[in-house]
């Protein structure tokens, strides 16, 4: 702009620029300057010209402020800002002009004396008419805060981004999208958003859908394994302080809540607590971080096919040790110190000899830690919990806690010279007593080892005394050592507990190359929490390494994210712009390229005894002078300046070299080594499996002499014994190998048992335990040598086992290099996610948004460039074998060009042409574009399915139809010719009437009419079917047996009746038994015998009517008792408030309480909903007012509502209930078509169905389903089932019950199935039930009907066990195997539990029946030896007496009623 006669006109010249300045004084309002300013002009100078222009008080303070109306913040500029800069930041439009009226512009006001800088929001822009009124003038097209996909905004500018993250952060919407990369802001706050429902939310959608957060990438992850069967890893890059951490901790909450489908094999719950321990031990607090990782972690999470998690493995990066014993001003130890100090008990205190954190010297800070004290408590509570959730043991415990008690005391030793003599004297006393205490080392040999050393010569070894600086060098090499090796202890017992024991069945040992490989591939995702870029104030080797990595990060993001996506544009010829990215590969040259790289001159310098960290310095500044990456600092600065990607960093080289060959001394490992404690001595082993075997070995050796001298001393006293043996056959067990152990436990027993028949319990206990450590602990070894394999643990490091080589061990930073190679190996073998974390501001400040600090982030980071390709390119690739097997129905039949026919496809879809773009060998599509073409799919599909449907009902209603016709057509012919034939027999021998000779059936019939009605009653007591059992029980042991068919048909009815006592609704009637039994007599009888059946059907006729008498007679005289329901377990609901299905739960990341809105920490308990995932307190069980979302409610009274299509919930009256018209429906099918072929595969007709379907909508009571065919009936069934809004398995279960299907074991499939049916709501717990047991009796006569329980399985389980997602139909198609092995495992398992009551019911019978005949027996003889005694003992003329009794007990025989009881 340029100033000509008070006017502002716009101007070319790029030197100077016009900036308007608006007062806030008692001036008139709105009156300003024009001030005509260079580009490079500061604050202060615009400050004075204003004030001298606007004729101002120069000696007051002002300040210059810069405000944004639409983003409604002022800020106020530093002295040394330059506003044209800001200026520039502006939008095109408020650049050439910015008056007050339209929103951007500079304030000038006064300021306060003591220099502080205020920041102000302002209240009138929160106004949203404001906000419109900026869009109405054409500064802001639309609001950024409703664009969550950076990739959507109109305008692509770093302004755009900027305020686009700052307004969704202002709402406490921290997390945004760029396509596929999700940036998450830093709140330094806890916010609500990671409960289960979050998890539940966001499972199985497609990236994008919802609102961005980091759930979507773990799901969008876990979901991409699965589809494509490829491996997986989120990278999560960030500067420190930026929520690396606490994103790593959601993201594996979030997959292993994915991954707990059915079974849970405690792998999750292992993960889980891995997770504090590790921070616990390896975190700190810093100046940008309370909860900073001072060390890197790679968590692979490896998977089944089917989404079961299998194992993990957990890999660290470079510990930072010297964090021990010397940080920062305003940093902290680890946290594990303090979290021992403060919460541990008075016992523990006085055990581990625990002190006031104030008193170590390690722990001496400015920081006080009073105000975190109740903090700590509670996390030294979480850490012991998630130690035995990692399964720490309680000895195990007090080993950890007592080493860190000792690394704390050996920063008090102290040293001072000796009065008499060289050397130093070491004290005070009380210290290294408490040292030797809790190491178990003698105070001598740590005396020696912490004031001399050994120093080996040709012919003799030369012992040192130490120097007051060396002395503190060892002592703090010491504490640093025996960290680092607890570390590296704690993180391989991790690792041991997630392994999973199948893996070592897989593995496979090459003896020649000395590997260990696994035979069976399994999937993974990848969790990277690697250290942030890190630049403070004091740079040391830490950081060096730590920003190396960061550089080598950003280069493998830049690979995955710009070159490799640019290069494969190319390669496939497609139309596409290059855009230009940050490159970083000539800083990496400068750490790492051979052989002047700065790693390699540092291991060189290492290595030279006579160097010194100021040689090191001069070689960097002599080798790279001219490298532009590489910054010289004034000659006599002991330091050198490094330009990274993300800005300058100043590294101090003090302790440079000995932090690179920082191993443990062998006069630390010689004393450690001598240690009481087997422990510590674990700690300081080179090799984790010899340190085992040799454990193993030293305790059986032990254990063996202990034995063997109690076993002469006892065989000595018992010479005669023949348990001497024993102690004789283990006298030449040295001899034996490992492989003979087992033999030797066997022949020992065999011996034993031979002599003197069982073995004491005692004894064969401790055989056991012989057998156990002698075989079982050595197989383990293997699995401790699979793990060094995985995670490449290094520890040659500590010299234990290479005192005396002469090969030196590997530097720390050649280490560090192997290993992050390795990590970028292992990243580039997977397809990535990036989550960016973004750090709000330097001060920690809670919901604070720092525009400056954000801005640099966004820059380094590349973020414009990232979103500028994310949004032009091409999301959606597949190769044109891919497209065509994914998308083959909607292509022609025959591809001869492939190119053509897809390009032709897309066309005719609509999609425009610049949406897509075909290569070489692949398909280009953007994201909503492929959207558009899986749906187009999906409808192709659906259409072709119900073609499909409508040819095969064609076929089947046609071949119906014909064989239908061809028996009316034969039973035609033959009625004929019977007709024809009967006419000349009845005309020409019988002229006259012919009388039934058969008295016995034609008398039954006679009375049938009679009978027909007392069967019209209805059974309404579950004790009425117990009296009809036992009543024809009783009959069937009077019948002979040559009336075999009523026998077995009365029998098998019996069994029918013992089956619905378990029915709710037991309002059978009469009738429907009657029918149910002629069916099953005429299914026993078959055609040979079927002149028997109305026999047979009579005979039971008068048995059922005498039964029905007698219980009418019983009713009358029994008066009615009320009879207690017996409750059930799951009637049981303390925990159900509103439909809620409440069960404990286990937090492992800090929640919220849905109900009371305050905090759930780690580690504690609270009460999850398994429908609708609410978490909430205990206490607030009773004060939830919410309705359950994951079913409906119940029905309101007077709310009319059908039968068929309607919510379960709103069809059953208590919880447990089945509804009516499916308990009638089932009641009737298990009545009269238990026996018809085909019961449930063969279809009715459909106007018949229509017709029943109507009825049973409008009024279930009155319909009588006598009336209709059996397969319209089971048509109806499954209809009613296929229309449910939710299965009877219900969506949020459906994949659940498929993952526990596809476990390996029998037996893990069959808990967690039930386990997962434990979860269903009350009313579809109880339908499915009734259904499962209806199917299990429908199974149980697969010899007449032929249905089995696989066929029945196939043809339920896509009504009840249906997929969620209905986009895609083939989905559904791939799952139905294993939805029929669920289905089919429920009827298989209810079966046998029915066999086995059966069983159960048949044996107490049996046994009531032989205790009633013993007691027969016995009463018989009672009385005849009775009445020998009195004739032998009575006068004559009692014999009248006794003949009377006798008769009385003949008619007591013929009485059988009392036989009943």
């Amino acid at each position: 702009m340029n100033v000509m006669n008070g006017k502002v006109t716009s101007y070319q010249d790029e030197a100077v620029c016009a900036l308007q300045i608006y007062p806030r004084f008692a001036i008139q309002p709105g009156q300003g300057c024009i001030l005509r300013v260079p580009k490079e002009a500061t604050a202060t100078t615009v400050i004075k010209t204003a004030v001298a222009t606007l004729d101002m008080d120069s000696s007051k303070p002002y300040i210059l402020v810069e405000v944004q109306e639409y983003g409604g913040e002022e800020w106020v500029l530093q002295a040394s800002d330059q506003p044209v800069q800001r200026v520039l930041l502006w939008p095109r439009k408020a650049q050439d002009k910015h008056p007050q009226s339209d929103g951007y512009f500079f304030a000038l006001q006064e300021g306060s004396y003591d220099g502080s800088i205020q920041y102000d929001v302002m209240a009138s822009v929160r106004q949203e008419k404001v906000a419109q009124g900026l869009v109405n003038r054409g500064f802001v097209t639309q609001h950024p805060q409703k664009y969550d996909d950076l990739c959507n905004l109109p305008e692509l500018t770093e302004e755009s981004i900027l305020g686009t993250l700052r307004h969704r952060f202002h709402k406490q919407k921290i997390y945004t999208f760029a396509s596929n990369i999700l940036i998450a802001v830093n709140p330094f706050k806890f916010l609500p958003i990671y409960n289960p429902r979050y998890v539940k939310m966001y499972e199985n959608h497609t990236l994008g859908k919802l609102e961005p957060h980091v759930f979507a990438i773990a799901d969008a992850a876990f979901h991409t394994m699965l589809n494509k069967q490829v491996n997986q890893c989120i990278v999560i890059s960030g500067e420190s302080g930026s929520g690396k951490t606490q994103s790593t901790n959601f993201l594996i909450h979030c997959l292993t809540a994915l991954s707990q489908k059915g079974y849970t094999s405690g792998v999750e719950r292992t993960i889980l607590g891995a997770g504090p321990v590790l921070e616990a031990f390896g975190n700190a607090k810093t100046a940008y971080n309370n909860n900073s990782s001072r060390f890197g972690k790679f968590i692979q999470v490896n998977y089944l096919e089917s989404g079961v998690v299998r194992g993990a493995v957990v890999e660290k990066y470079l510990l930072e040790k010297c964090r021990l014993v010397s940080r920062g001003k305003t940093e902290r130890n680890y946290h594990v110190f303090y979290y021992l100090l403060i919460g541990a008990s008075e016992e523990e205190k006085d055990e581990f000899k625990l002190l006031r954190p104030e008193e170590y010297h390690y722990l001496k800070e400015e920081i006080p830690i009073s105000e975190d004290q109740a903090e700590m408590k509670h996390e030294f509570r979480r850490l012991h919990q998630a130690m035995e959730m990692v399964g720490f043991l309680p000895p195990t415990k007090k080993q950890i806690f007592s080493v860190l008690s000792a690394i704390l005391y050996l920063g008090n030793v102290m040293y001072e010279p000796k009065v008499v003599g060289e050397g130093l004297k070491v004290g005070p006393d009380r210290v290294l007593s408490a040292i030797s205490d809790l190491l178990k080392v003698k105070v001598e040999l740590l005396v020696e080892a912490l004031t001399t050393r050994k120093a080996m010569t040709a012919n003799d070894t030369l012992i040192l005394p130490y120097s007051p600086s060396e002395a503190i060098t060892a002592r703090d090499s010491m504490a640093k050592s025996l960290y680092s090796a607890l570390f590296d202890w704690i993180v391989l017992r991790i690792n041991h507990a997630l392994l999973n024991k199948r893996d070592l069945e897989d593995i496979c040992l090459d003896i020649e190359f000395d590997k260990i490989f696994s035979s069976s591939q399994c999937l993974s995702i990848g969790v990277l929490d690697i250290f942030g870029f890190e630049n403070f104030k004091m740079n040391s080797f830490e950081q060096f390494c730590i920003n190396y990595a960061n550089e080598q990060l950003q280069y493998y993001c830049n690979q995955r994210i710009f070159k490799l996506e640019q290069e494969e544009y190319m390669a496939e010829g497609i139309i596409w712009h290059n855009i230009d990215y940050p490159d970083n590969i000539g800083c990496i040259s400068l750490f790492s390229k051979k052989p002047t790289g700065l790693f390699y001159l540092l291991d060189e310098e290492s290595n030279f005894p006579q160097a010194t960290d100021s040689t090191l310095l001069e070689k960097f500044k002599q080798q790279h002078q001219d490298n532009p990456f590489f910054v010289q600092t004034p000659v006599r600065e002991p330091a050198f300046v490094i330009r990274h990607f993300a800005g300058k960093v100043k590294y101090q080289i003090k302790d440079f070299r000995e932090k690179n060959t920082d191993h443990m001394r062998p006069d630390i490992v010689a004393l450690l080594r001598s240690s009481e404690c087997s422990y510590l001595r674990q700690l300081i082993g080179a090799n984790p499996v010899a340190v085992f075997r040799w454990g193993i070995l030293r305790a059986t050796i032990r254990t063996l002499a202990v034995f063997n001298e109690a076993g002469r001393s006892w065989a000595e006293k018992h010479p005669g014994n023949i348990y001497a043996i024993l102690f004789i056959s283990f006298l030449n067990i040295s001899d034996l190998g490992l492989g003979s152990i087992r033999e030797l436990h066997a022949k020992v027993l065999q011996s034993l048992k031979q002599f003197g028949g069982e073995v004491p319990q005692k004894l064969q206990i401790v055989l056991n335990v012989i057998l156990l450590f002698s075989v079982q602990n050595l197989i383990d070894s293997h699995s401790l040598k699979f793990i060094m394999g995985l995670t490449q643990h290094n520890r040659a490091t500590r010299s234990l086992l290479h005192l005396h080589t002469k090969k030196k061990p590997p530097s720390i930073s050649a280490q560090f290099q192997a290993s992050l190679s390795k990590l970028l190996e292992t990243l580039r073998k997977a397809e990535p996610f990036f989550v960016r974390c973004i750090r709000s501001n330097g001060d920690k400040r809670e919901m604070h948004f720092d525009d400056a600090l954000v801005l640099q982030q966004l820059r380094y980071t590349g973020m414009l460039q990232t979103v500028r390709i994310r949004r032009s390119g091409y999301g959606a690739k597949f190769t044109f074998k891919e497209f065509t097997e994914q998308f083959r129905v909607l292509l022609p039949k025959e591809i001869s060009t492939p190119q053509q026919d897809i390009t032709s496809l897309l066309t005719k879809i609509g999609l425009p042409s610049s949406s897509f773009q075909i290569g070489r060998t692949k398909v280009f599509l953007k994201e909503s574009e492929r959207q558009i073409l899986q749906e187009a799919l999906h409808k192709e599909v659906m259409r072709s399915i119900i073609i499909l449907q409508r040819w095969f009902r064609a076929c089947l209603m046609r071949k119906q139809y014909l064989r239908e016709r061809e028996g009316i057509i034969t039973i035609q012919v033959l009625f004929v010719w019977l007709a024809r034939g009967c006419l000349v027999i009845n005309s020409a021998t019988f002229p006259g009437p012919r009388r039934n000779p058969t008295i016995k059936i034609s008398r039954a019939t006679r009375v049938q009419e009679k009978w027909n009605a007392s069967l019209d009653r209805e059974i309404t007591d579950s004790n009425e079917l117990h009296h009809l059992d036992e009543f024809l029980g009783n009959q069937v042991c009077v019948l002979s047996e040559t009336e075999k068919i009523f026998f077995l048909a009365t029998t098998q009815f019996r069994d029918t009746i013992k089956s619905m006592y378990s029915i709710s609704n037991s309002n059978i009637g009469y009738k429907d038994l009657m029918s149910g039994y002629q069916k099953r007599v005429a299914s026993l009888a078959g055609l040979k015998k079927a002149s028997e059946v109305p026999l047979v059907v009579n005979l039971f006729q008068s048995v059922l009517d005498g039964f029905i008498r007698g219980e009418l007679k019983r009713l009358e005289t029994e008066p009615c008792k009320e009879r207690n329901r017996r409750k059930s377990k799951r009637d049981k609901c303390p925990d159900g408030p509103l439909g809620h299905l409440f069960s404990t739960y286990q937090v492992t990341i800090m929640q919220s309480c849905d109900q009371c809105s305050s905090y759930i920490w780690g580690m504690e308990k609270a009460f999850m909903c398994s429908s609708c995932k609410m978490v909430c307190h205990k206490k607030c069980l009773s004060k939830i007012t919410v309705n359950c979302t994951g079913h409906c409610d119940r029905k309101k009274e007077g709310e009319q509502t059908l039968h068929f299509g309607v919510p379960l919930c709103a069809l059953v009256r208590t919880a447990d209930s089945v509804p009516f018209v499916m308990e009638k429906m089932l009641v009737h099918v298990e009545m009269n078509g238990l026996y018809t072929e085909g019961i449930y595969r063969k279809s009715g007709s459909v106007c018949r169905a229509k017709e029943l379907h109507h009825i049973l909508e409008k009024d279930p009571q009155a319909v009588s389903l006598d009336n209709y065919p059996i397969h319209t009936i089971t048509g109806l069934v499954k209809l009613w089932l296929r229309e449910l809004p939710d299965p009877l398995m219900t969506y949020s279960l459906y994949n659940d019950f498929l993952y526990a299907a596809d476990l390996p074991e029998a037996s893990e499939r069959l808990r967690a199935i039930y386990r997962k049916l434990d979860e269903l709501p009350p009313s579809n717990f109880s339908t499915l039930e009734r259904l499962i047991f209806h199917l299990v009796k429908v199974a149980k006569e697969e010899a007449h009907n032929r249905m089995s329980a696989n066929a029945l399985a196939i043809l339920f389980a896509p009504c009840i066990l249906r997929c969620p997602d209905s986009s895609d139909p083939l989905l559904s198609m791939k799952d139905i195997n294993k939805t029929t092995l669920c289905v089919e495992i429920l009827i298989n398992e209810q079966t046998r539990c029915y066999n086995q009551k059966m069983e159960e019911i048949q044996q107490l019978e049996n046994a009531e029946a032989m205790a009633i005949n013993q007691l027969k027996l016995r009463r018989q003889n009672t009385v005849r030896n009775f009445t020998y005694w009195m004739i032998c003992t009575l006068p004559f003329n009692s014999f009248i007496f006794l003949k009377k009794l006798q008769a009385s007990w003949q008619e007591s025989q013929s009485d059988r009623s009392w036989l009943a009881f």
